[in-house]
């Protein structure tokens, strides 16, 4: 069962975790990093985030994403 939608507040940020499947790993090379960080920004750009820190570990994006989102949705 999916998971409840949650309320985006404009200007409090959100601590965002992501794992691969069963710890699989995310990131083979350090162009996959840097694909990665070039499309979270493209991302945020697009949808009015603000990425104020990120930590890459080999098997998942770890607890270091801190997103503010900045424009009203």
């Amino acid at each position: 069962m999916p998971r409840r939608a949650r309320h985006a507040l404009p200007g409090i940020p959100w601590h965002i975790i992501q794992r691969g499947n069963n710890r699989s790993v995310r990131f083979y090379a350090e162009d996959d990093y840097r694909k990665y960080l070039d499309t979270l920004g493209e991302q945020a750009t697009k949808y009015g985030c603000a990425v104020h820190a990120a930590g890459l570990l080999k098997r998942w994006f770890t607890g270091g994403l801190v997103c503010r989102i900045t424009t009203e949705s």
